[in-house]
């Protein structure tokens, strides 16, 4: 301090010695010469180099600030809280979007010259769990301080990082120091050195960071604002170690879980002694549902972990990321979300990372939410498996859209592609809207597909059993859909970016219009419609069957808002009723895309019978094949609950509070699950 105001007197002087030699100057009858103005550019050139260098300064000083409560903070916490937990580093290019500084040795990942010309080329290590970056040759130096998991006692603890203001993901809330409530924005020569909890993302300047330090209440998190979609590591149970430890340490894992298997089981016959205390109220035929197996553990790291006893308001999110859906955003995707929400929640969804093992884990939740990344096709996978799971309060679906069509993310309201997401706030925005979503119906459909026994030869028919949420297609639409199926499996790194995907589609589609190969199809297609066999014109090259509003990256089929000269009824996706249409080319669909025509409507029905006479080019919901002659029958399988994007009106907001109602409702006894369930579905129906 001596030394800083040694500075500031000098200074002091040497600024009052020029404002009396300006005055003397300007007193005198020369007025303004050329020494004078030489002295006052001089002396604007000492001021800027001043201010510049208390800058420096003042970032040097932050830096050690920074080092200093990073040992001790870092130290400190895991002492307290559990082991050392490393990082899972990834090598990356470029850092725009992320941090940008270097998180062991404090220094930008970039150096000086390279930063806005090059900075694309620059190749460092960044942590998929936590997000921090290290040089190459500092992440074997790295603190092993990554993102925990599980944490013990009865209160979650902050766990700070270094973080900096072009973090991704950051809330606009969060963006004021938790201390001083001043803006975390930094200076305007650089970025300015924080600190950011990896639970709830607030953040800390690094000279409030010691304020807070000593202060109980502050180092206590509550999740931030999407608390209730985060799985808390105080639920988190450690249950065993993947490799084999010593004998004290097998013995205490046996007691955590036979402590767990215990309270789980007094758990579970105190709400099946509720259900029955309150049996007079409900309908008895509703509450007698099975019992749901115990949860699965899920390994990670060198442990696995179960999922213990949430609060009654937890609504986690479990999200399923496809990788290799539309532009193949999924593993920045994981990375994201993995600092958004404890690791545990975040799956892959590939087939050797089925959508089985998620719900395995979850289980054990009464109530959560599920999150799909990807298009179409990885939302139908989903909701398969949850049809196997048979959950007694099935949790509803959200969808993040990376595919390429991702019509049903269009008619719930999540946007059309993943860049309109990022437009709209991120996924900051997209937890903030699951949390407030509202529940809907989706209709499901079962397509039996029975080959023809006289063409196979075969003694016994071999019958296959597939499911159907958006649409299927035959003939025209779905041999583009084939072609894009082959040149993805053979050149995946072709299909980078959405537009570039459609303007494939478009390429396929105009091969399609020269060859037409369906210009035939009414010799080879038969349609019943409710047991009513139905013509198909002989200009036709396609038929679809739809069940949403939305098709080829959003086209109305149907078009309920248009004159018709038909008394066909509207189209909804939860009336159990299916819409025929006709196409006439890979042309006609391009009109369709544009606007410029409609498609021809057939007709309505709830059974749909179809007999292919040669083989032809099936989709469902985008994922195509080449169907052998036989015998299709497409039969209402059930519904799904789905989350719908509430929008700016009266009756989105009711819809959302009401399902909050009933789900409170559910978790005090009030209600079964079943009624639950039943009341959901006239809500949905009532609100359409």
């Amino acid at each position: 301090m001596n030394i800083i105001s040694g500075i500031l007197s000098f200074v002091h002087g040497q600024l009052r010695f020029a404002i009396d030699w300006i005055t003397l100057r300007l007193a005198s009858p020369n007025g303004f010469d050329v020494t004078l103005y030489g002295v006052l550019l001089l002396l604007f050139v000492l001021v800027v180099s001043f201010i510049y260098s208390l800058f420096l300064w003042q970032k040097r000083v932050s830096f050690y600030m920074l080092k200093k409560a990073a040992q001790v903070k870092r130290s400190a916490f895991v002492k307290k809280r559990g082991r050392d937990v490393p990082h899972s580093w990834q090598q990356e290019s470029g850092h725009k979007g992320g941090p940008s500084t270097c998180c062991v040795c404090l220094n930008t990942l970039a150096p000086a010259p390279l930063r806005s010309v090059a900075a694309s080329l620059v190749s460092f290590h960044r942590c998929v769990i936590c997000g921090v970056a290290a040089h190459s040759s500092c992440c074997g130096k790295a603190t092993n301080d990554c993102k925990f998991v599980c944490m013990s006692g009865s209160h979650v603890l902050h766990q700070w990082v270094e973080g900096w203001n072009d973090m991704e993901d950051i809330p606009d809330d969060p963006a004021f120091c938790m201390h001083c409530e001043e803006p975390c924005n930094g200076s305007f020569l650089d970025r300015a050195p924080l600190w950011r909890c990896i639970w709830c993302q607030r953040l800390v300047h690094v000279q409030c960071h010691e304020k807070i330090a000593n202060d109980g209440q502050h180092d206590l998190c509550d999740l931030g604002q999407y608390k209730r979609l985060i799985l808390s590591p105080l639920a988190v149970k450690d249950v065993g170690r993947t490799t084999a430890g010593g004998l004290l340490h097998q013995i205490t894992l046996g007691a955590n879980e036979f402590g767990y298997a215990m309270r789980h089981g007094i758990k579970r016959r105190g709400r099946r002694r509720n259900k029955k205390n309150g049996s007079d109220n409900n309908i008895s035929s509703l509450n007698n549902t099975p019992e749901s197996p115990k949860p699965s553990a899920r390994e990670y790291g060198n442990s696995k972990y179960a999922i213990g006893d949430l609060q009654d308001d937890a609504r986690p999110l479990l999200v399923f990321i496809n990788r290799k859906s539309g532009a193949q955003h999924g593993a920045a995707l994981k990375r994201r979300f993995n600092v958004l929400l404890n690791p545990l929640q975040v799956f892959d969804l590939s087939s050797e990372s089925p959508p089985g093992k998620g719900l395995s884990m979850f289980e054990s939740v009464p109530h959560f939410r599920i999150l799909v990344c990807g298009g179409d096709g990885s939302v139908g996978w989903v909701l398969n498996e949850l049809d196997k799971h048979n959950f007694e309060s099935p949790p509803p679906v959200a969808i993040l859209p990376i595919g390429t069509g991702n019509d049903l993310a269009r008619v719930l309201g999540w946007g059309g592609g993943y860049g309109a997401v990022e437009r709209q706030g991120g996924l900051a925005m997209i937890l903030h809207h699951i949390d407030h979503a509202a529940v809907t119906l989706l209709d499901r459909w079962r397509l039996t597909i029975t080959e023809d026994t006289f063409i196979k030869e075969r003694s016994e028919p071999n019958v296959t059993t597939k499911f159907v949420n958006n649409y299927l297609g035959i003939g025209c639409d779905a041999k583009v859909a084939w072609d894009i199926h082959t040149l993805r499996e053979e050149s995946p790194e072709k299909f980078y970016n959405q537009f570039v995907n459609k303007m494939l589609y478009a390429k396929e589609g105009a091969k399609d219009i020269l060859e037409r190969i369906n210009a035939d199809i009414h010799e080879h297609l038969q349609l019943w419609i409710d047991g009513t066999k139905t013509m198909i014109p002989e200009d036709l090259e396609g038929v679809l069957i739809t069940n949403i509003a939305s098709y080829m990256g959003g086209v109305d089929l149907w078009q309920n808002e248009e004159d018709h000269e038909d008394n066909f009824d509207p189209q909804y996706m939860h009336d159990k009723t299916l819409e025929v249409v006709g196409i006439c080319g890979a042309w006609h669909l391009g009109k369709l895309q544009v606007g410029l025509s409609r498609a021809r409507r057939l007709g309505q029905g709830r059974n749909i019978k179809i007999r292919l006479l040669s083989p032809l080019h099936v989709q469902i919901d985008g994922e195509p094949w080449k169907q052998q002659p036989a015998y299709i029958e497409i039969a209402h399988h059930g519904q799904a609950f789905m989350l719908k994007r509430t929008a700016e009106e009266p009756l989105g907001h009711a819809a959302a509070i009401m399902v909050e109602v009933l789900e409170n409702a559910e978790c005090r006894g009030l209600i079964s699950a079943a009624q639950k369930r039943a009341l959901l579905q006239e809500m949905a129906v009532r609100l359409s």
